[in-house]
């Protein structure tokens, strides 16, 4: 994954190293940019409180309390822990554009978000991001 745009990732392995870390499903979703079937996806209905962080590297990326249920398929934030968490890019593949969100510690593929859809949150944005580009930090 190069874009030329983009800040180099702080951490930077090859695919072969990517691969022995990631089991294929990560490695499909995380470093080739595949989206898991909707609700498959272990944190889809998660209320548990605490910390998501990307499963490839382990850096903070979401909290639970912008956490909501958007009833889409897949995990829904509205707001990012900390906006320099993740790097927004345009995405133009399926014919349409779209917002990819990337972790801005590995680069690796999260998901999308969307803009503008009415649910009643703050931002009015839902970060819709992979179960499998997450692991959940419980709190405590």
């Amino acid at each position: 994954m190069t874009d030329t745009s983009l800040p180099a990732p702080k951490i930077q392995l090859t695919p072969q190293q990517w691969r022995s870390k990631l089991n294929p499903e990560e490695y499909a979703v995380l470093r080739e940019a595949a989206t898991e079937r909707p609700f498959t996806g272990e944190y889809t209905d998660t209320k548990t409180e605490g910390v998501y962080a990307c499963r490839a590297c382990g850096a903070e990326l979401f909290r639970s309390t912008e956490k909501f249920d958007s009833h889409c398929g897949w995990p829904s934030f509205f707001d990012p822990a900390d906006s320099s968490a993740v790097i927004l890019r345009a995405d133009d593949s399926l014919g349409m554009r779209r917002v990819e969100v990337l972790c801005a510690t590995c680069h690796s593929h999260l998901g999308h978000v969307f803009e503008g859809e009415g649910y009643p949150t703050p931002t009015d944005q839902r970060y819709c991001i992979n179960s499998i580009a997450l692991r959940l930090e419980p709190k405590g």
